[in-house]
């Protein structure tokens, strides 16, 4: 196996070495499932689920002593480096932590147990610090980055500073990206508080309407409450028509409806999923009808058709009588107290595999303003939330450069780039 030599540029007085020749190693694997004297028990074991934060003091799972010992995972003593060798989430980062506490592990963990030459945090954030080049040179060429190679890593030539300089490193990151962990934190905070109101000026409006000074009655439906006293209610079988005409060509645009973004065109979103060979007898839907994943419904999948194309023959397409403004109906349905209440009218034995039929949904009340006021709704939700995307765009933003900044700069002192002053 050749030495691959490391990513990035260090000092040349710093020497290097491969890590299989500063750190021991150890795997892990997974205690008979059937056997359940072998879980619940006192001994963490992590697995990718768990690498969450860079430091691990407890696991989801634990396993007993009888477990470790009739399966090939081993003891992993605290500040050792962990790494996931296998998991899906290796297409986009290579998670890396430290265990504060004695560990065992999953098969799809490795953990380095570095020499006395070595700081684990160090080589942590030396992983850290470069985890799109590392994501290459320790995978196979031209493979899916889906697993890690062990010789690969092994064979990696490291930077290794004097201790007494990893030791000066480490402090100068803790500081600096405490300091930026906690702006960044701040900002995902605000971003909370943002689809929070987002939310709250959405469902006041469709329930309640916009004059904060209306007089208001029972609306005798749970799910709504009280409601402006000129507001109809209604049952969704007066308010809308079933439509099952089928595509003969199959030719026409492909919808996709989802609890997060409602309808929208296929050719839009990242899809990855089974595509039948043909799209003939899918069901047609027009600019401004209902389509309701059916089996998805109590988790809030549906919403208006912004255009015209064609749906699952699984799910149902409604069309909107005269008394209704389709984007009234799409801020409406699209509310979680909602899917709540669809819920209610759906048939299955387990909630995940619920299905709302249309003699389900029929049952279901809706409020029915008049439909200027609809209108007026829709144009005061769109003005509002603007508002919102506009402020959470920028937070966004800002959230991706304080990230960019910090593993610029882990990256830059881990490799020895910073002025000689910036770590004292």
């Amino acid at each position: 196996m050749s030495v691959i030599e490391w990513v990035g540029t260090t000092p040349p007085s710093w020497p290097r070495a491969r890590i299989k020749h500063v750190c021991r190693t150890a795997g892990g694997g997974t205690p008979d499932k059937g056997k359940p004297q072998y879980w619940q028990g006192d001994i963490p074991w992590v697995s990718p689920k768990d690498m969450k934060s860079d430091r691990i003091s407890d696991t989801e799972d634990h396993i007993t002593t009888e477990g470790l010992s009739n399966s090939v995972t081993q003891m992993v003593p605290p500040n050792s480096v962990l790494l996931v060798m296998r998991s899906g989430i290796l297409r986009h980062s290579i998670p890396v932590a430290i265990n504060e506490v004695p560990v065992s592990l999953n098969q799809d963990m490795r953990a380095f147990l570095p020499d006395e030459r070595l700081a684990p945090r160090f080589l942590a954030r030396l992983i850290e610090g470069h985890q799109a080049e590392l994501l290459q040179a320790w995978s196979k060429v031209g493979a899916t980055v889906e697993s890690l190679e062990s010789d690969l890593i092994d064979d990696t030539l490291i930077p290794l500073p004097p201790r007494y300089v990893q030791d000066a490193i480490m402090a100068f990151l803790d500081r600096e990206t405490t300091r930026l962990d906690r702006l960044v934190a701040a900002k995902q905070r605000l971003l909370e508080l943002l689809a929070e109101k987002r939310k709250a000026i959405i469902t006041t409006a469709v329930t309640r309407g916009l004059d904060p000074k209306v007089k208001l009655r029972d609306s005798g439906v749970p799910w709504l409450g009280e409601i402006p006293v000129h507001w109809e209610i209604e049952r969704a079988r007066w308010l809308f028509r079933e439509c099952d005409v089928r595509s003969t060509t199959g030719e026409e645009e492909m919808l996709t409806v989802s609890h997060l973004t409602g309808v929208t065109p296929r050719s839009e979103k990242d899809v990855n999923m089974f595509e039948a060979e043909t799209n003939e007898g899918y069901k047609l839907c027009e600019p401004g009808d209902l389509v309701i994943n059916t089996l998805w419904a109590w988790m809030g999948a549906m919403g208006i058709a912004p255009v015209k194309g064609i749906v699952s023959p699984a799910y149902n397409v409604y069309e909107p009588g005269s008394r209704l403004a389709p984007a009234y109906i799409d801020a409406l349905v699209r509310l979680p107290v909602f899917a709540q209440e669809v819920t209610r009218y759906s048939k299955g034995v387990w909630s995940s595999r619920l299905r709302l039929y249309p003699d389900g949904f029929f049952e279901v009340s809706l409020p029915v303003p008049p439909l200027g006021e609809q209108r007026a709704i829709v144009e005061h939700i769109a003005r509002e939330t603007a508002k919102l995307d506009a402020v959470r765009a920028a937070t966004e933003r800002t959230i991706a450069l304080l990230k960019e900044r910090r593993s610029a700069l882990i990256a830059a002192a881990v490799t020895g780039q910073l002025d000689e002053g910036a770590a004292a």
